[in-house]
């Protein structure tokens, strides 16, 4: 059985651009976890609750 090569995607599926994690104020030293600042935190919350379903 062979298998067909994956086609590259064209369009990004997702777009991060305005993820809280784009903006990052630090990063952990150990573990390389982004993290984002207070306000970016403060916007995603926002987002989160007024998008509920």
């Amino acid at each position: 059985m062979t298998k067909k090569p994956k086609k590259p995607h064209k369009v990004p599926i997702e777009n991060h651009k305005t993820a809280s994690w784009a903006n990052i104020q630090n990063v952990k030293e150990k573990s390389n976890v982004p993290i984002p600042s207070e306000n970016e935190v403060i916007n995603a919350k926002e987002w989160v609750e007024e998008n509920k379903k």
